[in-house]
């Protein structure tokens, strides 16, 4: 109960809550879509090899220019078991018979096939361009799109686990601000990667940067309000608001790298300024940063409006009402003390499984 007093006397959901919570909601909106990006720019259009006599925009010897698109294609790629033209192979050589009535009762196994050794052609009515198109990521190449989410997600559960610690360490703003640097940079970066080894790495990088931004969005919020409060904070930055944004910014902008840039440029902005968050008090004055927590206190007080509370707030003041945490804060905690306790072992159990 000591730092709800201090919450009381520096505003419970004043001004400052207002505005941190509008800054922070517009920051998930912003940075949530970058978890399930490649729903839209890994999208699989449909294929087919590229064919000479149809794709090479010219006329060849044999009276082609008279012919169909439907027919150029029908002699050129085989029909797969739902007789819509296969994905990853063509014929080696037109097979001009096809053309002819009597082709019903000729044998299509005796064609010989091969795979699109000169590339795909893809329909582009859905999607202008996306990394499949890109990097050709289809065929015996599509396992690669599913590479690009496992490293995404990798870098998710370190980034978790090392910026996690790291929050602790040096202070929630300090390691939310360059995370949010960090994305920035990489998925801006991602829109002009020249290989898709470099692309996989710069999707890496922000992962590493996504739950720290979630999480720390999260601890600065609910550290600034009251428990009867922390429910609605917690409803007002949910996560659905920023797929919904992903979603109708897909539907205008077909092209991959338009939607990177899109996604990632006003993030630089908000690492601007996000310079005019404040740092968690809690963690400050449990930090042995006594003095600092104090001046984050005044400043939201200021903020606020509690012009009296600048006078009664001191270091005695923060220390009468925080003795009994800073006695509990003394022992150290470790995670296994998870295991003594079965009903909060059991509750941590079906989180993780969730």
């Amino acid at each position: 109960m000591g730092f709800e007093v201090l919450l009381e006397h520096v505003g419970v959901l004043g001004r400052f809550q207002i505005l941190q919570l509008l800054c922070f909601f517009i920051i998930i909106l912003i940075a949530y879509p970058h978890v399930l990006l490649e729903n839209f720019t890994a999208a699989v259009p449909e294929h087919r090899c590229w064919v000479r006599i149809l794709d090479n925009g010219t006329l060849s010897d044999n009276g082609t220019g008279l012919l169909s698109q439907e027919d150029l294609l029908r002699i050129s790629i085989p029909l797969d078991s739902n007789l819509r033209p296969e994905k990853c192979r063509r014929f080696v050589h037109p097979q001009w018979q096809l053309l002819h009535l009597n082709s019903t009762f000729w044998n299509l196994s005796e064609a010989e096939t091969e795979p699109c050794v000169d590339g795909w052609v893809y329909d582009k009515s859905y999607f202008h361009s996306t990394i499949v198109t890109e990097w050709d990521l289809v065929c015996e190449y599509q396992s690669s799109k599913s590479i690009v989410q496992v490293v995404f997600m990798i870098g998710s559960l370190l980034g978790g686990l090392i910026f996690g610690h790291l929050s602790d360490r040096f202070g929630r703003k300090t390691i939310f601000r360059w995370c949010l640097f960090q994305m920035a940079i990489g998925d801006t970066c991602a829109a002009f990667a020249p290989t898709f080894l470099v692309y996989c790495s710069l999707r890496f990088l922000a992962g590493l940067s996504v739950v720290p931004i979630l999480a720390n969005s999260s601890y600065l919020i609910i550290e600034w309000t009251r428990p009867q409060s922390q429910a609605m904070v917690a409803m007002l930055t949910s996560y659905s608001t920023g797929q919904m944004l992903l979603g109708g910014l897909a539907f205008f902008f077909r092209s991959w790298i338009t939607l990177q840039l899109i996604l990632s440029i006003p993030l630089l902005v908000c690492c601007v300024l996000s310079r005019m968050l404040v740092e968690s008090a809690r963690w400050l004055v449990f930090s042995n940063q006594l003095e600092k927590g104090l001046e984050e206190l005044r400043r939201v007080a200021r903020i606020n409006g509690k012009k009296n509370a600048e006078e009664t707030l001191s270091i005695e003041f923060v220390k009468s009402n925080l003795q009994e945490e800073f006695e509990d804060a003394k022992a150290k905690i470790s995670i296994f003390q998870l295991l003594h306790a079965p009903r909060l072992c059991m509750r941590s159990c079906c989180l993780s499984f969730i």
